[in-house]
C-alpha cells in the first residue's frame, strides 16, 4: 500500500476519532439530552463527510492528482474504520466504566422519546408496552451492542467510501 495513503488514513482516522471523543464528551458534560437531538447526528455526519472529502482531495493532490478508485476508497475506508473504532471504544469505556449511571439515564431518555414519538403516530398501547419492555431489557452500551453498532458503521463508511472513490478517482484517458 502506498505510504501516502497509509499516513493520511491513519492521521485522519485518529482525527475523526478525536473529534468523536471531544463531541461525545461535550454532549455528556453540557447536557445528556443533546444525545437525543437528531440535528446533532446530522452535524456529525456532515463533519465526517467534509473530513472525508478533504482527506481524499488531499491524498489525490499528494499523489500528483492521480488516484485510482481502490486508492481513494482505501484511504477513506481505513480512516473511517479507525475513527469509528476509536469512538466505539471511548463510548464503551465512558458508559461502562467511567459513568455506568449515564447509560441508564440515556436509556430512560430514549424510552421517553420513543414513547412520545409512537404516541404521536397513534401506536396501539399493546405495541407501545411491548416496545418499552424490550427497550428496558436492552443494554445499548454492552460490548455486543457496541460491536454490532461498529459493524453497521463500517458498512456506512464503506458506502460513503465507494461514493467518494467514484467521484474522486482519476478519469481514464483511454478512448480519447
Amino acid at each position: 500500500m502506498n505510504e501516502i495513503i497509509k499516513k493520511n488514513a491513519v492521521t485522519y482516522g485518529l482525527i475523526l476519532g478525536l473529534i468523536s471523543i471531544v463531541s461525545t464528551t461535550l454532549l455528556y458534560v453540557i447536557d445528556m439530552k443533546l444525545f437525543m437531538n437528531w440535528w446533532i447526528g446530522g452535524i456529525s455526519l456532515l463533519i465526517n463527510i467534509t473530513i472525508g472529502v478533504l482527506l481524499v482531495t488531499k491524498t489525490k493532490s499528494q499523489m500528483n492528482n492521480i488516484i485510482s478508485f481502490k486508492e481513494a476508497f482505501s484511504v477513506y475506508f481505513i480512516s473511517g474504520v479507525l475513527g469509528s473504532t476509536v469512538s466505539a471504544l471511548y463510548n464503551y469505556i465512558l458508559f461502562n466504566f467511567i459513568d455506568p449511571q449515564a447509560k441508564e439515564t440515556l436509556k430512560e431518555m430514549t424510552i421517553k422519546y420513543t414513547v412520545e414519538m409512537m404516541q404521536k403516530f397513534g401506536t396501539p398501547t399493546e405495541v407501545l408496552n411491548q416496545t418499552i419492555a424490550e427497550m428496558q431489557k436492552a443494554d445499548n452500551y454492552s460490548l455486543g451492542n457496541i460491536f454490532m453498532g461498529l459493524l453497521t458503521m463500517y458498512i456506512v463508511v464503506a458506502i460513503f467510501g465507494l461514493i467518494l472513490a467514484a467521484i474522486f478517482k482519476t478519469k481514464s484517458n483511454q478512448g480519447l
